[in-house]
């Protein structure tokens, strides 16, 4: 499985807020939640049952899917599939606020 970041396109999806993020989720059949991560935060290698994407909205947040690590910023998305492993930790010193949305 490659790891495939979907970034924010000013040009296409307009300035980036937290209502349009989360449309733009929302129109996949996803429903999104927010979560603010602090500095420091880790979430060990894990799966889920469900189909999902991680979004931030601010900060930077680390994410290790089967072995390939990428660096999420404001506004990119990265989909999840259920049963894949993965790891996740925030970067830096500034929180992350994240949209955590699961498969309707």
């Amino acid at each position: 499985m490659a790891v495939q970041v979907e970034r924010w396109d000013e040009a296409r999806d307009g300035p980036l807020t937290e209502a349009r993020l989360r449309a733009k989720i929302e129109s996949r059949g996803y429903s999104a939640t927010r979560y603010v991560y602090p500095p420091g935060t880790y979430f060990p290698p894990h799966t889920h049952e469900v189909d999902k994407i991680d979004a931030v909205l601010s900060g930077r947040f680390r994410l290790t899917v089967q072995g390939e690590e990428v660096v999420l910023g404001p506004g990119d998305l990265l989909p999840v599939p259920r049963g894949v492993v993965h790891d996740a930790e925030v970067v830096g010193n500034e929180p992350v606020v994240s949209l955590d949305a699961v498969k309707r």
